[in-house]
């Protein structure tokens, strides 16, 4: 599907589009979300749509030639993944502000998409006028976070750090080797590295991830989606 853009106005060129206004785009997969969003933008004098996509994929197609001043972003789209989609708008934009307006916030989400340059959390149940000032907020780079992302966030931090991201990538390959039950000398050849460099290795994963041996190391391993 392709994306659908709006220019500012019926302007023809680019010298006449008012940059008094913030200029926005619109990332979300469902139509009728788009269109409300909208609805209830173009209202404001400040503000203009630029532009609607349906996936993270549209908007890195399209955002250098709108040079929107800020997107937001849904997390759930198809196509490449909502951290993607920001680090993407971000390199092809510069300045662009990021804000995520979503229908749920997941902790490792909400931890990733800032991580990203996200600088905006707002989910789509939130009331009219707090949308609008979210996106005046955010705009002037002054991040704006909803409640529950605050919870979300307060709640991480309370967390104790993963021992997954404390392995060199080195150890990491070495782990996802134990996990995939190949002894040390397995392990060796498929690194081409020598086995007693192995051990050393294996040693190093074990005492990283507080773990008595490579049966608990490969139960961490797997208790990490995607690892």
């Amino acid at each position: 599907m392709a994306a659908l853009t709006f220019p500012s106005g019926n302007a023809a060129s680019e010298a006449t589009v008012d940059h008094s206004t913030l200029r926005l785009l619109l990332v979300d997969d469902h139509a009728i979300v788009r269109e409300g969003m909208r609805a209830v933008l173009d209202e404001e004098p400040d503000l203009t749509v630029v532009g609607e996509c349906g996936s993270g994929d549209e908007a890195l197609a399209v955002c250098a030639e709108l040079k929107p001043d800020l997107a937001l972003v849904d997390l759930n789209m198809p196509g490449i993944g909502p951290v993607e989609t920001i680090r993407g708008l971000i390199q092809r934009v510069p300045g662009i502000r990021i804000m995520v307006f979503t229908s749920f916030g997941q902790d490792e989400l909400v931890r990733d998409t800032l991580d990203a340059g996200a600088i905006g959390f707002l989910l789509k149940d939130a009331r009219q006028a707090e949308l609008l000032n979210a996106i005046r907020s955010v705009a002037a780079g002054q991040p704006y976070l909803a409640p529950s992302a605050q919870r979300q966030l307060m709640e991480l931090l309370r967390r104790p750090p993963d021992p997954l991201l404390a392995l060199t990538d080195r150890e990491t390959d070495v782990l996802r080797l134990i996990a995939a039950g190949q002894s040390n000398k397995e392990i060796a050849r498929s690194l081409s590295i020598s086995e007693g460099t192995v051990k050393g290795y294996v040693s190093q994963v074990l005492a990283k991830l507080g773990v008595e041996d490579r049966t608990q190391a490969a139960m961490v391993a797997a208790k990490r989606r995607g690892f």
